[in-house]
């Protein structure tokens, strides 16, 4: 008669003993998904936590029934593209896109592969689908109401920071979202009797320069557009914003965290957590020009008490008050 620890030694030996091929076979049942980002640190890492955290919501996990294709691209439409094609190469059932310039890239690749978008600014205006109800094509996803969202911005810098007469916008020119968001904001501006220009950063030197440039002109706030150059540049700008003293808004709640003053807009941790249900749709038999694309729905102002201590302000109780959450 065998005992327990014989039978047991038995299995673990017998599971090394099986042919690679049965595992490859185990392998090409599972699903596959192909992640783009662009963007490396601690703020897209929350976000592919949050993805995968999804995921697992709706019944997929790592090593056991999908497997996950994660690339890197750099900030070039270039790099984008070597990395959709190698995805479609490895034959994913799906590729998810961190940004406007990952999806672009992905959707020129392949008309084929199902593309699930997570934080584009503007879908329809980018050419990535013919209309939110009906996206037509392999392209469908999640959207973030970027443009809206600048103006209202403006308005609670304003209410923020007492006397403010000028703001100063930092924006990427080769964000194509960040021409109609810095138009929204001039239109907010001039309605609220505020002046306002637009200063530009393409890389890291820039930004920089940018906020050398502001130093000197001296704006009562600044605004920081959100872009995937800025996401990795998130704690130098706060850096910069704190040495300068310039009372800076962002549209993330990560860089409030990280110290930054306030910031207003969609919450992409709930995207990238929503785009786990498009994947899961879509292994399961949906088509992506039947999904509607969804647009962002949980939005957070955020301020961060100890930095505006720092600045010398005292913001309001009535902005306190509706604040979702004030970081001490």
């Amino acid at each position: 008669m065998i005992d327990r620890r014989t039978f047991l030694a038995g299995v673990f030996l017998g599971s090394l003993a099986v042919p690679r091929g049965a595992r490859a076979q185990a392998d090409r049942k599972a699903a596959r998904v192909g992640f783009i980002s662009n963007a490396v640190g601690a703020l897209p890492d929350s976000w592919w936590d949050a993805f995968v955290a999804g995921l697992r919501e709706q019944g997929w996990v790592e090593h056991q029934n999908l497997v996950i294709e994660r690339r890197y691209a750099e900030l070039r439409r270039e790099a984008s593209l070597a990395a959709a094609e190698e995805l479609v190469r490895l034959k994913v059932d799906v590729i998810v896109v961190s940004n406007t310039l990952s999806a672009l890239a992905a959707k020129q690749t392949t008309s084929t592969v199902p593309i699930v978008m997570t934080v584009p600014a503007d879908p329809v205006a980018n050419g990535l689908v013919k209309s939110l109800a009906r996206p037509g094509g392999n392209v469908t996803g999640l959207s973030f109401v970027g443009t809206e969202l600048a103006g209202k911005q403006v308005e609670l810098l304003k209410e923020a920071v007492p006397g403010l007469a000028r703001i100063t916008v930092l924006a990427n020119p080769n964000n194509a979202s960040h021409q109609p968001r810095t138009k929204e904001i001039a239109d907010v501006a001039r309605a609220l009797k505020l002046k306002s220009d637009v200063l530009e950063a393409r890389t890291q030197a820039e930004i920089r320069q940018a906020f050398a440039t502001m130093a000197k002109r001296r704006p009562g706030a600044v605004i920081v557009l959100g872009d995937p150059l800025f996401v990795v540049e998130a704690s130098n700008m706060v850096r910069f914003a704190a040495d300068h003293r310039l009372p800076a808004m962002y549209g993330l709640k990560e860089v409030v965290v990280a110290g930054g003053l306030m910031a207003y807009g969609a919450s992409f941790t709930d995207l990238f957590r929503r785009a786990a249900i498009y994947v899961d749709k879509i292994l399961k038999g949906a088509r992506p020009a039947d999904l509607p694309v969804e647009q962002a729905s949980k939005f957070e102002l955020v301020i961060n008490a100890k930095t505006a201590k720092a600045l010398g302000l005292t913001i309001p109780p009535s902005l306190l008050a509706r604040a979702d959450e004030i970081i001490q």
